[in-house]
C-alpha cells in the first residue's frame, strides 16, 4: 500500500531517468558521427569542413573588388 502512495514520485523519477538517458545516448551518437566524419591522413584524424554557398555573379565580384580598393 505504501508504494501506491508514492506512485507519483516513482513515475517522476522514472521519467527523469529516461530523459537523462536519452540525452546521454544522443550526445554519444553525435560524438561518434563527428568522429566518423573526419578523414584519416597518415593514420591521424583530420577535420573536414563542407561549405555550401551560392557563387557570386561577376557584378557582385566587381562590387566587392571596388569596395576593397
Amino acid at each position: 500500500m505504501n508504494v501506491m502512495k508514492n506512485m507519483e514520485a516513482i513515475f517522476l523519477a522514472a521519467a527523469f531517468l529516461t530523459g537523462v538517458a536519452s540525452v546521454a545516448s544522443a550526445a554519444s551518437e553525435n560524438a561518434r558521427a563527428r568522429y566518423d566524419a573526419q578523414v584519416s591522413v597518415e593514420g591521424k584524424q583530420m577535420a573536414v569542413v563542407k561549405v555550401s554557398a551560392k557563387r557570386l555573379t561577376p557584378a557582385e565580384k566587381a562590387g566587392i573588388q571596388g569596395a576593397v580598393s
